[in-house]
């Protein structure tokens, strides 16, 4: 267990000592010089940019060859409104796009379903049908634009429409390229917006690996992702150390169902979290592409240099973000972006500094797509490779949360693997733990968080926020009823006929799930299908 910064705080005022940790309790020292290093190897524990084991980097020449992909979230309201968003950002100097939605379509229901309630268009666009999505779509160059989804439970069912609607604009699979999500175990450790039972869930993440495979090569059929789990309170090795412990989880239950390690593993990829400790950030990053490489060489018998690359892709913290004095939040985001930067990142997204108040405005939007750039043009940083190797500190620092992490993957190992782990409720508990004192360390001063605990001003009036319309339920209600009005019933029925059959057998449930999308059946319908034959999960406790 490590030493929280309450209990840090408390040591360091009982002993007059500075004493300093990480959230993840590793000591900072006020200097480090080379023996903090002794036994250290660099061929070994660094080796040459985009060589194995990767740390300094997944390519030689990383940012001189080309620049992280820009992302900025988007995804609110109708589907048209999304499009519009999207169109303004790629003209603000977006490289690529990256959608929320909303969470009746995260969590498998129609947007006319009783529990969607209050809730269409929220936290992100309402997706139903594969009329939305050609909505959503309209106008984008797909042959082109690498898209990003943040869904998860019905991951299957996005990917499939996104496909649907390239091919009606003449794209072909082959020539599409993005990432869903799709990493339903961290929404049992941290999120929530699960479906199905786990064993269940882990099937419809390894036929989507499988369909890509031979559909959409050159998408990447998962996210593996620590964002949700930092998110919820958990500290950076904790972060790290799950997040892995899931990706092994994915990667055994692909081999469990016959799939060939080379053949799926290379479309991998990771979503990490960006905290404001720059540092242990930036050694988080290093050591995740060092154990991932080790892991799949040892452990997987990986032979494609390809399937050992972490790639990944970052986000600013959200939870780091204020609404009191939200301004702040500019520097909070540009430190953060900086971390993924200097850690290798091949993605990233830029939070809205009023993202603590509401959906980001177009003014915050273009604000944080202008913090990467000023970081990719102005700061020099991407002028060579990890310009951070060799600091005493930071290979000091990337070591310790590299053992730390591993000391968690190994206590998950013990309990059976990652599902076994979150069905014990192991990780649930372990990040409750770290939110919990993280949150006594804010309320006794031991964590300053600036405009919160301290240097706080009066308020300084009512900012801006994204308008959200009234309306929109309704009109997306509306639409739901002509599609069902308009389409062939008997059709549709015979097709989620036969994603149940196939859900029931051992067929690769994309393949029914895809005719019946094509015939026009929603979301909701093709979830409730696969429903009917799994059941839903409930937490037992």
């Amino acid at each position: 267990m490590t030493t929280s910064a309450a209990q840090t705080y408390a040591l360091s005022m009982a002993t007059g000592e500075a004493v300093r940790r990480t959230d993840s309790g590793i000591e900072i020292r006020s200097r480090y010089v080379a023996e903090d290093l002794e036994g250290f190897d660099p061929v070994l524990e660094l080796g040459e940019p985009g060589v194995y084991p990767y740390t300094r980097g997944v390519q030689r020449d990383m940012y001189r060859g080309r620049l992280w992909t820009m992302r900025q979230y988007a995804g609110f309201g109708t589907a048209e409104e999304t499009n519009e968003r999207f169109k303004f950002l790629l003209e603000a100097g977006q490289t690529g796009l990256s959608c929320a939605f909303d969470l009746p379509t995260q969590m498998g229901y129609d947007s006319d379903h009783p529990l969607a309630e209050g809730e269409v268009g929220k936290v992100g666009v309402a997706i139903d049908s594969i009329d939305d999505m050609r909505s959503l779509l309209a106008g984008l160059p797909l042959d082109s634009v690498s898209t990003s989804m943040t869904i998860n439970a019905t991951a299957a069912v996005l990917l499939l429409l996104y496909e649907l609607v390239a091919d009606e604009q003449g794209v072909a699979p082959s020539s599409i390229s993005g990432t869903i999500q799709n990493d339903i175990l961290k929404e049992y450790v941290a999120r929530g917006t699960y479906i199905y039972p786990p064993r269940p869930s882990m099937r419809l993440v390894t036929d989507t690996f499988a369909y890509c495979a031979k559909r959409i090569p050159g998408w990447n059929t998962i996210s593996i992702s620590g964002y949700h789990i930092r998110e919820a309170g958990s500290t950076a090795v904790q972060e790290l150390a799950f997040t892995l412990a899931n990706g092994i989880a994915y990667v055994q239950a692909a081999l469990d169902a016959g799939l060939d390690v080379d053949a799926f593993a290379p479309r991998l990829s990771f979503f990490f979290n960006a905290h404001n400790d720059l540092f242990q950030e930036v050694a988080k990053y290093r050591a995740a592409r060092r154990i991932w490489a080790r892991t799949m060489t040892e452990r997987f018998g990986a032979l494609d240099e390809r399937s050992k690359r972490l790639r990944f892709h970052t986000q600013t913290g959200g939870s780091t973000l204020t609404a009191q004095q939200s301004d702040d939040n500019i520097v909070r985001v540009a430190l953060q972006a900086l971390a993924a930067v200097l850690g290798g990142t091949q993605s990233l997204h830029t939070n809205g500094f009023d993202e603590a108040i509401g959906l980001p405005t177009e003014h915050a939007a273009k604000l944080a797509l202008r913090t990467q750039q000023v970081i990719a043009f102005e700061s020099g940083v991407t002028d060579t490779v990890d310009p951070l190797a060799g600091s005493y500190f930071v290979e000091t620092m990337t070591n310790e949360v590299e053992r730390a992490a591993l000391a968690y993957i190994a206590r998950i190992d013990a309990l059976g693997g990652a599902v076994a782990a979150i069905e014990a409720g192991f990780m649930q508990d372990e990040i409750e733990q770290a939110a919990y004192e993280y949150a006594k360390a804010v309320e006794s001063g031991a964590e300053i968080v600036v405009g919160v605990n301290r240097f706080v001003d009066e308020d300084t009036g009512e900012p801006e926020v994204f308008p959200l319309d009234p309306s929109l339920q309704h009109d997306q209600v509306e639409r739901l009823r002509a599609l069902r009005a308009s389409r062939d019933q008997a059709g549709v029925d015979a097709a989620i006929d036969d994603v149940r059959a196939a859900a029931h057998g051992t067929q690769n449930l994309l393949v029914p799930m895809r005719e019946a999308l094509k015939r026009r059946a929603t979301l909701g319908e093709v979830s409730d299908a696969l429903r009917d034959v799994f059941g839903e999960y409930r937490p037992s406790r």
